[in-house]
């Protein structure tokens, strides 16, 4: 099977546990307005590889992912599920941990064929690194251009699937920077048992030239970035929401 990678990382510390290498794959109905990959976003980009080439190149320094592993990204990477599909069971017949960096935009529950798709690839996946862009339907739209519906689905997926989940989320100045809304998010994955790790991400414009190159209006040209310091207090108040919504959790089941 062939699928359309955009790039390789060989040495990712930051996707996934341990050392990785890094797969981004190319294609992605989200728009959201932050993003620094637009390069990726086209499903017919990036070049043309092999499940046996990508794992080839892996076993050349397999030594240095003694503890990492494999993770595929984006783009969407789910936008090519029978590639990742492919690739992931091949890992997993070579005993190579399996991480899947996504939206989880692509999800449909009401389609069997969508369904059946999702439980072939969650039956060798490790790990998922589920990015939730924004926590209120509204803003979501206005953010990624995409509904948020099928991605809080895909998260209650995850928890009956029982696989291990990591929250990635961008604090973006005057979008996402919003006590409300950031505490919002903390009660909702406060009611997932499978949550393992958060990541509140500070927003950059590393991609900004990028959009100038490709000659996409870039919407937050004047957004200066967000400095670490700031993304680590929208992490408390995240943490908080998730605290209080297990302690309501606890009283409903000791009444």
């Amino acid at each position: 099977m062939i699928g359309r990678v955009h790039s390789v990382e060989s040495f990712g510390t930051v996707d996934g546990p341990g050392i990785r290498m890094v797969i981004f794959l190319s294609g992605c109905p989200m728009r959201c307005i932050y993003c620094h990959n637009p390069d990726t976003w086209d499903p017919k980009g990036g070049k043309p590889m092999t499940v046996e080439e990508i794992l080839a190149q892996f076993e050349q320094a397999r030594p240095f992912y003694k503890k990492g592993g494999i993770t595929v990204s984006g783009g969407e990477p789910l936008m090519q599920i029978p590639f990742v599909t492919e690739l992931f069971e091949a890992a997993r017949a070579r005993k190579i941990h399996t991480c899947l960096d996504t939206s989880g935009i692509t999800f449909n529950p009401s389609s069997e064929g969508v369904m059946a798709m999702f439980d072939r690839l969650m039956a060798v996946t490790d790990l998922v690194m589920l990015d939730i862009k924004h926590i209120d339907p509204e803003e979501h739209i206005k953010l990624c251009a995409q509904p948020q519906d099928n991605i809080l689905a895909f998260a209650r997926y995850l928890e009956q699937k029982k696989i291990p989940v990591w929250i990635r989320h961008v604090a973006v100045p005057g979008i996402t920077d919003n006590e409300t809304y950031l505490y919002r998010l903390g009660r909702y994955l406060g009611t997932l048992k499978n949550i393992k790790a958060l990541d509140v991400l500070p927003y950059h414009d590393m991609g900004k030239a990028k959009y100038h190159e490709l000659g996409i209006p870039y919407a937050l040209e004047d957004v200066a970035p967000m400095e670490a310091g700031k993304a680590a207090e929208c992490r408390k108040v995240i943490l908080k929401g998730m605290r209080d919504a297990r302690a309501a959790l606890t009283d409903a089941g000791r009444s």
